[in-house]
């Protein structure tokens, strides 16, 4: 033992267990992690019997073992041995408990008694005249088992089921279950078989059962060969006191022989940990009074249940305690039938465990895991764009208002909605995708967040948000939990108290996250061991469980609401026109969808059920690659982004586009731009029919008076009107290069200068390309936007997919027509020259802008002189590194979206060398390449001044016969004629 009273024979320990009336078994009190220990039977005493195998209990044998153990268990005393009896290995002593001697307080109490003196044969307690006194003293007042009452005897004796005398098969274990699940039931532990096995007394009725502690395995104890086992439990003390006699087992305990019955002939020894996990129960346990509640059987009909021990004035979970101190691990099998809130807590600890490397997991290897924690970055902002229901967009109050930079897209930690969809691929959204979108829309779009930043995972770019392992392409992904500010409280949500600031963080409010999980909307991601998570997950999973017992949203057995809407912003120009009588109404509500440009907008009509493309009428900011174009978005995209407006729609152009005026809490938006200096005003229509006109023309000019964004460079007077005439005098012009010639004097062009190139080729370079992905796993369609491999340079640029062979990709050399959305160029590609690309570079806007020669008509490649004017005019732009200015004449909106080379947006365009300083439209007419296109009598007189210059260049060509004036004039345009009228057929 660990302490000594000098050679004395003094020890001192701690009561572990109390297996009879005058039996203790008491352990050292060293520091190891096992101490010692010896049991102790208290010298000269006699104790009641307790019932074996199929016997019965000797009168008050119950409430002996019960008096010593209340008193005993789990207290610090002092003893000596005093004698032993070789024979059967056992040591009697004294046992003091602080200054009163153990033995003398049983004798007093009646509950044991003294050995006569006559029959001691081997020595006696040092004490024994003191015990023969109390012994005397106890009779004489009748106490204990010395009582005079009449029938006290007969009634000490247990009616034991046959379970508690070593007859467990006619225990009802599932009828036991069935009365008892979910309550506390009181129980005496008897026996620790392993660190989660128990054997106990189920009180009142003494039921002996084997109970596995649920939701945890402890390390096995292995097995010991039968002949060697050696039961050490309760011992009587009537025959230790005796001689030794020549039969040294002793009759069983029913614990004890159901204990013996399950050892195997085959000796296993004990798991890592295994002694040391049994130990650390039998401290806490053994002998002890313990809450048992019952929470399911198994097929052998043993007793699956959670134990509950006393510390102090609380009490503690077995389970729980074992877990944490690595010496069991979680097993779902039975943790099944356990609460949600316990499940969660008991893999929070072994998570915890695993990562300390505790005990059992001290050679623990974690699975490789594709996230990564990302610690420090939190920040402030407002919510700018719902992506669905577990990604936002936040623009970062750290950046300047207005920059496109400040826009942070975070996916919401640990949880997952129904797929949103795609309609460029015509994925349609998963059920309640769009619920969960528009339930945080109505909350948090235009609020005031904190966002902090938790994880980054690789994902995918083929698989979506899936273990990117072995996947040809990834890109990284940033996870982060995100709280209200000052939440308002929204009929119908189901949230839990706002998280309190803790310490270190700065974070405080509703967590959006458990907003979604609460509503039915999001499940809760199921982590693998050391995955990154959020750092609210039990609250997820709290929200998650009641959302399930609540029958909501996903986990209802109803069907999410069907929604058709009509887009008409991929309709034909009649059918929207055949839509402005249903729309040309007074105000009418609408939600903004999407902010196409500073000054367009997709639009979302509830009432109406239809989607359309909208345009404010009289304004206009600048358009894509120009400047101030980004900041004009993105104050859009803070002002009004899937916010709630207000409409009012005056007719729709010639594209489908629908014009009017749009309020935000009764703001007219176009003010809103006016005034920042984004937008222009242009009234050569006129503005009778335009809302707040006045209004618009005031906002203009006091951004012109303070000189905003694109009056910087305004001289006050400078301007008569906003008609032609001014518009003329600040022609847009760009710096560009050439990057791809058509036919017909169009050709395509890069901004020297602008960002976005920058940011695109940057985005593009940082990519990982590896060998082509496997056939199947990633199948192009027309209109998707991919990587592809040029042919003249080997280099990977985007494209758009212009034609694809039908059905499933079927080898590698499959044919693939793309279109280089950032250069122009477009030619056929094998598959494997084909990647996936993020989504995040893939929806940047093309950087190449399609142009053509302003005021003049070049052949088209298939006539007469098309292909000289075409070779001239590479000649002109791609021979060597050249910028060039483009001054933009016109637009020409009539091509259509982007769906190849040749559509889209034309800007008409005159062309100077910036070295020679002279004009490429110029140039080709002089050598008769190209013609003037025909006059009207309505043109400016600007555009007539123009076209009177160029005049001379032609009658320099034609004079001299260059080109196409080779054979002299030539007729005047065929598209440019109206054809003949042709009456009908039919008889007069």
């Amino acid at each position: 033992m660990a302490s000594t009273a000098g050679a004395t024979g003094w020890l001192r320990g701690r009561v572990k267990a109390v297996p009879s009336g005058d039996s203790l078994v008491i352990m050292g009190s060293s520091k190891a992690e096992i101490p010692p220990e010896k049991t102790i039977t208290l010298s000269s005493l006699v104790a009641p019997r307790l019932a074996r195998r199929g016997g019965v209990d000797e009168p008050f044998a119950w409430e002996s073992r019960e008096y010593l153990r209340k008193l005993c268990i789990g207290k610090d005393v002092t003893f000596r041995v005093d004698y032993t009896v070789p024979s059967i290995g056992r040591e009697f002593g004294s046992v003091f408990l602080g200054d009163k001697n153990v033995a003398l307080m049983v004798v007093a109490e009646g509950w044991a008694k003294v050995r006569e003196q006559g029959q001691q044969k081997g020595d006696a307690s040092p004490f024994l005249a003191e015990l023969q006194r109390l012994e005397e003293q106890a009779k004489q007042q009748g106490l204990g088992r010395w009582t005079r009452a009449p029938g006290a005897s007969e009634a000490s004796i247990r009616n034991l089921p046959p379970s508690a005398i070593g007859d467990p098969s006619n225990l009802d274990a599932m009828g036991l279950l069935a009365s008892n699940k979910g309550i506390p039931m009181q129980a005496i532990v008897e026996q620790v078989r392993d660190g989660s096995t128990l054997r106990v007394y189920l009180l009142p009725g003494f039921q002996f059962v084997q109970v596995f502690v649920a939701g945890i395995q402890a390390p096995s104890m292995g097995r010991r060969a039968a002949s060697e086992v050696v039961v050490a439990t309760e011992v009587h003390s009537d025959e230790l006191n005796e001689e030794a006699s020549g039969e040294p087992h002793v009759p069983l305990t029913s614990a004890q022989r159901l204990a013996a019955s399950t050892v195997s002939s085959t000796e296993v020894g004990p798991d890592p940990f295994g002694r040391e996990a049994k130990h650390f129960t039998e401290i806490r346990v053994l002998n002890r009074d313990v809450r048992i509640v019952l929470e399911g059987v198994d097929k052998f009909s043993n007793l699956i249940g959670s134990v509950y021990y006393p510390d102090g004035e609380s009490a503690k979970d077995l389970s729980l305690e074992l877990i944490e101190n690595g010496l069991a691990k979680y097993v779902e099998w039975s943790a099944t039938l356990m609460e949600e809130d316990a499940k969660r807590c008991l893999k929070s600890a072994e998570l915890e465990a695993k990562k300390t490397r505790l005990r059992i997991w001290t050679n623990y290897v974690p699975p490789p895991t594709n996230s990564k924690a990302i610690h420090d970055q939190n920040f402030t902002g407002k919510v700018v764009e719902i992506v669905s229901g577990d990604c936002i967009i936040i623009a970062d109050d750290s950046v300047p208002y207005g920059s496109p930079l400040a826009e942070r897209r975070v996916n919401l930690s640990s949880i997952r909605c129904p797929k949103i969809g795609n309609s460029r691929r015509d994925e349609k959204p998963a059920p309640y995708a769009r619920e969960a979108k528009e339930f945080l829309r109505t909350r948090i779009i235009g609020r005031q967040v904190n966002a902090s930043m938790e994880y980054s995972r690789k994902v995918s770019m083929t698989d979506g948000p899936n273990t990117a392992a072995g996947s040809v392409d990834s890109r990284v992904m940033d996870f982060g939990s995100v709280f209200l500010v000052s939440p308002v409280k929204v009929e119908g949500d189901d949230a839990s108290t706002p998280v309190p600031p803790s310490a270190g963080s700065q974070q405080a409010g509703v967590n959006i996250a458990e907003l979604v999980v609460a509503r039915g909307l999001a499940s809760v991601i199921r982590h693998r061991d050391f995955e990154e998570r959020s750092n609210y997950y039990d609250a997820l999973l709290s929200a998650e469980s009641r959302a399930i017992a609540g029958k909501k949203g996903i986990h209802s057995s109803k069907d999410s609401p069907a929604t058709h809407i009509a887009d008409l912003t991929t309709a034909s120009a009649k059918k929207t026109k055949d839509f402005l009588p249903f729309l040309q109404r007074k105000r009418m509500p609408a939600i903004v969808e999407y902010v196409l440009s500073g000054h367009r907008f997709k639009l979302l009509i509830p009432k109406e059920t239809c989607s359309i493309a909208f345009s404010f009428s009289g304004v206009r900011c600048p358009g894509r690659g120009e400047p101030f174009s980004d900041e004009a978005i993105s104050v859009m995209r803070r002002k009004i982004m899937q916010r709630d407006v207000e409409i009012e729609v005056e007719t729709v152009d010639r594209t489908g586009t629908f014009l009017g005026s749009m309020w935000e809490s009764k703001t007219n938006m176009a003010v809103t731009l006016l005034e920042a200096g984004l937008a222009k005003l242009q009234t050569s229509f006129g503005t009778d029919r335009i809302p707040d006109a006045h209004l618009l023309v005031q906002a203009e000019q006091s951004a012109k008076r303070q000189k905003l964004k694109l009056w910087e460079n305004f001289t006050e007077g400078e301007e008569v009107s906003n008609g032609p005439a001014a518009e003329r005098k600040h022609k847009e012009e760009l710096k560009v290069t050439v990057t791809e010639v058509l036919g017909g004097g169009k050709f395509y062009v890069q901004i020297v200068g602008d960002q976005k190139v920058a940011s695109i080729q940057q985005q593009l370079g940082s990519l990982s390309l590896k060998e082509a992905p496997f056939i199947g796993a990633f199948n192009p369609k027309k209109g998707d936007i991919v990587l592809a491999q040029f042919s003249a340079d080997n280099s990977w640029n985007r494209a758009m997919i212009v034609n694809a062979p039908r059905g499933a990709v079927e080898s590698p050399t499959d044919k693939f027509e793309v279109f280089y959305i950032d250069y122009g160029n477009q030619e056929v590609v094998p598959y494997s020259q084909l990647r996936p690309l993020d989504p995040s570079v893939s929806s940047a806007p093309g950087l190449a802008q399609l142009c053509s020669l302003a005021y003049i008509k070049v052949p088209s490649l298939e006539e007469d002189y098309g292909q000289e004017a075409a070779v001239r005019l590479s000649e002109h732009t791609l021979n060597g590194p050249k910028d060039f200015r483009a001054i933009i004449e016109e637009r020409d909106t009539s091509g259509g979206k982007v769906k190849g080379q040749g559509t889209g947006t034309v800007f008409m365009v005159t062309l100077i060398d910036t070295n020679t300083n002279s004009s490429v439209n110029a140039a080709l007419l002089k050598e008769g390449l190209a013609r003037l296109e025909k006059r009207k009598k309505w043109e400016p007189k600007e555009k007539q001044a123009a076209l009177d210059e160029l005049e001379k260049y032609q009658a320099e060509a034609r004079s001299q016969r260059l080109g196409m004036w080779e054979y002299g004039d030539i007729q005047s345009d065929d598209e440019d004629s109206a054809p003949p009228f042709r009456k009908t057929g039919g008889k007069k």
